[in-house]
């Protein structure tokens, strides 16, 4: 069965294709068109549709749009209502309803060839929900939080035999999703795309506001959870975008923050017992993207394991969507790693270094070329092997840097244009996590945060955060060969086990993907070396030791 998965909805809009059960071929529009999260989460924007990467999956897998079995739609036009009859403001949100009933016509429309009777409109949380419960071989429970779906904003569950059962639902306007939205707004960011900031904000703050949150924000006891309406301004001012970061605002941050991960555990919990006692917790929705409550949910929670689908956000409802109807055909293959993306020969790789005259080598080992670069306390664009499908570089788009040089922070965010509050993360090696991080094992995807060891606060401090954690890659060496080899080069050269490793890109645009966009990076850039797949460049003989 080939299935195509399409979310375009409200943001991310993305592309997956599932052929006989496997997953072939998944990518965000973003990487494609250029525009950070595709477009932005208005009604006015629902018509548009991830025909970037909707062609670039049939391309990958040498198909045609007649040649399709079905397309999923992660949102179903039938289960809305009137925006102000869920207690939500906004007189135009009936396009959205509009738009997806129009769907077809429009794929058919972007995918010549596609017989519209083929599009089958998943509902949005149970796209959510299959991204993360079909993912896993076992049978699990399942929560799902975001923003909002048509209805709702919560989905609590249980997967058996590949079939859900839904326990529990929220509806609209109760949404922890737009709370931290709402708060992501009042602190000067962009709503539905700096939520990661407010995070991070938040450890810089105190929870001094956190009594009241318990009072506005709570779980209850059939499984879903209140949130009243906050007066943001009555606690702090708002900030404007170009504003100063008050402390007031850092510890509104931790507030909210803390009292999410509080409820967190609530529905957790209620839905452990829900679903008789699963070791399984899978989790989906752009909240699971907060991956300091995750850590939470693993440490205090009740399951046994804890998995976050790595495009938990609304990009990964297009991979649930094409799961939910690839189902009905029979089992699918279990999520194996989010490199699902691009990617190009060497030969193809080499040509463009050539086209576009940059001097290049091809190390005996571009692993241990990268790690003498590191070593020397130099920043490496690491490009390598397919691009991966969500938020996180997982070590095939990735700025790598040293660990152990404190100022290295900062070198990071203004290299690409960043907030200095923003923390970088480290990867390193699964056999020797537990040397030094404490914490949820193994985490390939970056979706928990661990407490560095004591003795290693002060030999990694660029990737240690002001509350002591580290949101952790561990590298398996069977799936990550060459990005194992560099961690164990440089472990060589310096002592240290850990690299930091960061997204390829800079602020406000979307991870690199081709490339061009590689280069172009590395010529904008201070990055000392550019390793496109064998090739290694160098900065002091692209462009000369004074620049």
């Amino acid at each position: 069965m080939r299935v195509l998965g399409i979310n375009a909805i409200f943001h991310d809009p993305a592309a997956a294709l599932i052929v006989d059960g496997q997953v072939v071929a998944a990518a965000e529009e973003e990487r494609f068109s250029r525009r950070k999260h595709g477009k932005r989460p208005v009604p006015f924007s629902a018509w548009e549709l991830p025909e970037l990467s909707a062609a670039w999956c049939l391309e990958e897998a040498g198909l045609r749009p007649g040649d399709l079995d079905a397309v999923a739609y992660s949102f179903d036009p039938g289960m809305t209502r009137e925006a102000s009859s869920l207690g939500l403001d906004d007189p135009w949100d009936h396009l959205r309803a509009d738009y997806a009933r129009r769907a077809p016509q429009f794929l058919a429309g972007a995918l010549p060839g596609l017989d519209p009777e083929q599009v089958r409109f998943v509902p949005h949380h149970v796209a959510h929900a299959a991204s993360a419960g079909l993912s896993v071989p076992e049978d699990s429970a399942v929560l799902v939080l975001d923003g909002r779906g048509e209805v709702a904003s919560h989905l609590a569950g249980v997967y058996r035999d590949g079939q859900l059962t839904t326990v529990a639902s929220q509806e609209l306007p109760h949404s922890l999703g737009l709370l931290y939205e709402d708060l992501t707004r009042h602190l000067g960011f962009l709503h539905s795309s700096d939520e990661y900031k407010v995070m991070a904000l938040a450890s810089y703050g105190r929870p001094r506001y956190l009594d009241l949150f318990r009072e506005w924000v709570h779980a209850n006891d059939d499984g879903g959870f209140t949130v009243e309406r906050i007066d943001w301004s009555a606690l702090t001012k708002a900030r404007p975008a170009d504003g100063e970061m008050t402390d007031a605002h850092a510890d509104l941050a931790s507030s909210v923050q803390v009292r999410l991960e509080e409820v967190l555990l609530d529905l957790a919990r209620w839905t452990y017992e829900a679903s008789g006692g699963a070791k399984t917790l899978t989790m989906a929705g752009g909240t699971a993207l907060n991956c300091v409550a995750n850590a939470r949910i693993a440490a205090e929670g009740p399951f046994a394991r804890v998995w976050v689908q790595p495009a938990a956000g609304d990009s990964g409802t297009a991979l649930g969507a094409a799961l939910t109807v690839a189902r009905t055909g029979g089992p699918v293959a279990p999520f194996t790693g989010a490199d699902l993306g691009r990617g190009w020969s060497d030969e193809e790789l080499e040509a463009e270094l050539t086209r576009a005259a940059l001097p290049y080598t091809r190390p005996a080992s571009i692993a241990a070329e990268a790690a003498g670069v590191l070593a020397r306390n130099g920043i490496v664009a690491w490009y390598q092997g397919r691009s991966e499908y969500g938020p996180r570089a997982l070590g095939h788009r990735s700025l790598l840097a040293h660990p152990g040089d404190a100022d290295t922070q900062t070198r990071m965010n203004n290299v690409k244009g960043r907030e200095q509050f923003r923390p970088i993360a480290p990867m390193v090696r699964a056999e020797r996590f537990a040397d030094i991080f404490e914490g949820v094992f193994p985490s390939p995807y970056m979706l928990f945060v661990h407490r560095v060891r004591p003795e290693w606060k002060d030999r990694i401090p660029a990737v240690t955060h002001v509350d002591g954690t580290a949101r952790v890659q561990t590298v398996d060496t069977g799936t990550e060969p060459l990005v194992a080899e560099m961690l164990a080069e440089f472990e060589r050269r310096t002592g240290l086990p850990v690299v930091v490793n960061t997204s390829l890109n800079t602020a406000g645009r979307p991870m690199v993907d081709t490339p061009r966009e590689a280069m172009e990076l590395f010529g904008s850039a201070p990055v000392d070396l550019l390793a496109l797949g064998p090739f290694a460049v160098h900065r002091a003989t692209a462009f000369g030791d004074g620049r």
